[in-house]
């Protein structure tokens, strides 16, 4: 798997290309500080590492460690494995298996503070990272109900079945002590009681006007079932527009993904302090040395 980690650092930052984005880091300094918390990324279907690269940044300046990794079988060029996304809890814990023990900057984390961050089919993977017990079995009744949900779409477009012949059993991982989920994906698999063993706190969001998802069988069944959940719902909103603000290069060739819906750049200023924030709360302080 592909990753990439932002980080504090005291250096010169300039800007240099991400993938269709541009962003300003000091590529390569040393870390700054120690005890830093971590916070790992899964991102959603067809997408990559650097779908949520100003929300990383964000909380880098605010003295995070974040990692994120493009998943493997499920991105914008390979959709071999999008549907097996029971997959996706395991390879988000070997992303935190790397950090914590052989990222050569390990030894400035604090262990004991974990958080994950989780988009669309990433929303899905941190909530069964973090506990989540998933009936797939439904899939095939929710797909018979709503053949052109997106989910459905793509399941009849790689000539699967309408139910799962072989899906993975979902990896938890106690570390994670916190997590943010926009838009998850499949929420119905979790009824009635899929969520019961998920204890720790949850910053969830809703796009109001998710196409992709639609309310109310995604983010709603999982406020339900977790309704002490810090839950928004943000008004106008489409689905992407909790991925990065679009550049021109990537509303050239992904211009789905740019719906003229809300002012992105705005929403991300307020997203971003909002998750800064949530992971500031119920991660613990500052540790570094002031």
């Amino acid at each position: 798997m592909a990753g990439a980690v932002w980080y504090p650092a005291e250096a010169t930052e300039n800007e240099v290309p991400l993938a269709l984005f541009r962003q300003s880091v000091a590529v390569g300094a040393p870390v700054t500080g120690r005890s830093h918390p971590l916070v790992v990324i899964s991102h959603g279907a067809g997408g990559s590492l650097v779908d949520h690269y100003d929300t990383a940044r964000e909380l880098a300046r605010a003295g995070f460690v974040v990692a994120s990794i493009t998943h493997t079988g499920d991105t914008r060029t390979d959709r071999s494995r999008a549907m097996r996304i029971t997959e996706r809890p395991g390879q988000l814990i070997r992303l935190i298996d790397y950090m914590t023990t052989e990222w050569p900057g390990h030894g400035s984390l604090d262990l004991k503070r974990i958080g994950a961050f989780g988009f669309s089919s990433g929303g899905f993977t941190v909530l069964g990272a973090i506990g989540g017990e998933p009936d797939m079995t439904k899939v095939a009744s929710h797909c018979a109900e709503h053949p052109k949900f997106y989910a459905c779409v793509l399941q009849q477009d790689q000539g699967i079945g309408a139910r799962p012949t072989t899906m993975a059993p979902v990896e938890h991982d106690r570390r994670i002590r916190a997590a943010v989920v926009a838009a998850p994906a499949l929420g119905f698999v979790f009824e009635p009681s899929g969520l019961n063993g998920v204890s720790i706190p949850v910053q969830l969001w809703r796009a109001e006007q998710d196409t992709v998802l639609p309310h109310p069988y995604y983010a709603e069944v999982v406020h339900r079932l977790l309704p002490k959940a810090e839950y928004h719902v943000v008004p106008g909103a489409a689905h992407f527009d909790f991925m990065a603000p679009c550049s021109d290069a990537l509303a050239k060739v992904a211009p789905a993904i740019c719906p003229a819906s809300i002012d992105r750049p705005a929403f991300h200023k307020t997203f971003n302090a909002a998750v800064v924030r949530f992971f500031e709360k119920t991660l613990g302080p500052d540790l570094r040395p002031q």
